[in-house]
């Protein structure tokens, strides 16, 4: 296209027709370029080359190749150009180029801005989600409290005390980030893999009791340990249940389980949702998707559970078993107890 933009302007030019030249390529300077046809085509290939990865120093030896190109060709044919033409071949790449430029960053600082919108409302999502979820077991354990017929130093109270507690570290971390720009950096410890399904396990026995359904949990050798970081996964492991117990059938069952192997441990939440709808499992672990249609929640909770699963070098998945439910597998290296 450029090269027929070129022969165009050339041939206007040389007949005379200066202004037809100018309506094509654009006058030196690059003074109005971007309204002439070699502008709006040159603009259009900027925005193409960025959305297939290219840097700008590429967007501009994309021209200049085509340069060199040029002027190889000339040598082989022997056909030299006049400086004329010399003239309108350097003005024609200048406008292409500023012009290719031009859009190229703009579209990139649109997509910069973009991400970071994205990113800060990943962040805000992240923050008012596990607030939410930690005010919600907090509320239940209350009301449970509240009853008169549990003691307040028992576990329930226990259960009270650290969802308390997490929502402080949830505000202190959140003021953290906003004074220094940054979160703390995450520092990875071993801890009971018993001790911890159990914690995980009394909060969702509130669950259970709000929902009316039943909670299994399997029975983990106590010489079992995971090594990461311990609030990251119980919240990701809490997401998990407070979905398992939000989208089961009424009067059914969520099982939490843990199975070992050599080298890593496999946390599976089973629920009786009746099985996943079509291709949500492709999508429900992205921000803001949901895979059914409840839309009570921001669709964030499956994406934090997996970044924060990640971070510890761990996998979620899900399997989905249609006429059933699904199950979801948190996977992670296995470590022993000194």
């Amino acid at each position: 296209m450029f090269l027929d933009q070129l022969t165009r302007t050339i041939e206007a030019e040389d007949d005379g027709d200066i202004a037809g030249g100018m309506r094509i390529s654009g006058a030196s300077g690059g003074e109005g370029s971007a309204l002439t046809e070699m502008g709006v085509s040159a603009t259009v290939h900027g925005g193409e080359l960025l959305a297939l990865g290219y840097t700008v120093d590429q967007v501009v030896h994309d021209y200049g190749d085509l340069c060199q190109a040029i002027t190889d060709l000339a040598v082989e044919r022997d056909a030299p150009f006049s400086v004329d033409h010399f003239r309108t071949l350097n003005r024609c790449l200048d406008n292409a180029i500023a012009d290719a430029v031009t859009e190229f960053a703009a579209q990139r600082d649109v997509e910069v801005a973009r991400r970071q919108v994205e990113d800060e409302n990943e962040r805000l999502g992240f923050f008012a989600h596990e607030l939410r979820n930690h005010l919600h077991v907090a509320k239940l354990a209350f009301a449970a409290l509240e009853s008169g017929r549990l003691p307040v130093g028992g576990s329930t109270g226990a259960v009270l005390r650290r969802s308390l507690g997490s929502m402080e570290g949830l505000i202190n971390d959140s003021l953290a980030a906003v004074r220094d720009a940054a979160l703390a950096p995450l520092h990875p410890r071993i801890f009971s893999l018993a001790i911890f399904l159990a914690d995980a396990g009394r909060v969702a026995q509130l669950y259970a009791a709000d929902t009316g359904c039943v909670l299994r949990i399997s029975e983990v050798d106590a010489q079992f340990a995971i090594e990461g970081n311990r609030e990251l996964l119980m919240a990701a492991l809490g997401n998990l249940l407070q979905n398992a117990f939000k989208f089961t059938r009424p009067g059914s069952e969520v099982t939490l389980r843990a199975q070992t192997s050599a080298y890593s441990i496999n946390i599976d939440v089973e629920d009786c949702c009746g099985g996943l709808p079509e291709g949500s499992a492709d999508t429900m672990f992205k921000p803001f998707k949901q895979g059914f249609d409840d839309k009570r929640g921001l669709g964030l909770g499956l994406s934090i559970a997996r970044r924060s699963v990640e971070a510890d070098r761990g996998r979620l998945t899900v399997q989905d078993r249609p006429g059933k439910g699904c199950v979801f597998t948190i996977s992670l290296p296995l470590r022993g107890l000194a």
